[in-house]
Formats: C-alpha cells, structure tokens, sequence
C-alpha cells in the first residue's frame, strides 16, 4: 500500500503562484508513475499532470502547459505541482495520485492510478 497525503492549497489572486507538494509513503518502491489531477464543483476529475519515476517523462494537460510544472525528489518520496499564472478556471481540488503498475509509459486515466490522497483546495480569485 501506499499513502500520499499533499499540502500546500490556499488562497490566490489572479496570476499568483502556488506550490503544491505531495509526500507518499509505504511501498512507494511499486509507484511508476505519480500525477495530479483536479476536480471543479460540478465537473468531473481531470488529468493535470504526471512524472515518470526517474523523472524522464512529463505530461501535461494542454490547460496548464507553460504554467504548471511537475517535479518529484525521489529522496524525499515527495512530487511537486508549481502553478504560476494562475486562472480562476484553475479552482478545484487538486489530488495527487500514483500509479502502481509496472507501464512503458504514463497513463492520463483517472482508473490507471491506484492509490490518491484527500485531496487540497486551490482558490483563484478575479
């Protein structure tokens, strides 16, 4: 099993930054891949972005290329999401979420990934 648990949603004016981390422990030795995504009130949960495990691969929704950018430090079993130029149209809970299986490539599917944390709040006010 693996738990994540992320940090760092808040409260932010148009065009602000914010970064979100997400810490896994466990058996994070089976997580290939690690993402987030995001859910708006009414929406259904959407694919933001994900990191292979050594780093090499990175996949990004066409909404947050060139805003947001996924990292992770495998030393510290930590992901990162930095947002800059953010829209409220970003609102939503963000997750971050792992993939357990052994994959040539990163999936994009909400079902491909098997373990999630609670989720955190990020606010864009206009």
């Amino acid at each position: 099993q693996v738990q994540l648990v992320e940090s760092g949603g808040g409260l932010v004016q148009t065009g602000g930054s914010l970064r979100l981390s997400c810490a896994a422990s466990g058996r994070t030795v089976d997580i290939y891949a690690m993402g987030w995504f995001r859910q708006a009130p009414g929406k259904e949960r959407e694919f933001v972005s994900a990191m292979s495990r050594n780093g090499g691969t990175t996949l990004y929704a066409d909404s947050v290329k060139g805003r947001f950018t996924i990292s992770r430090d495998n030393a510290k079993n930590t992901v990162y999401l930095q947002m800059n130029s953010l829209k409220p149209e970003d609102t939503a809970v963000y997750y971050c979420a792992a993939d357990g299986a052994l994959r040539s490539a990163i999936r994009v599917g909400i079902t491909s990934y098997h373990y999630w944390g609670q989720g955190t709040q990020v606010t864009v006010s206009s």
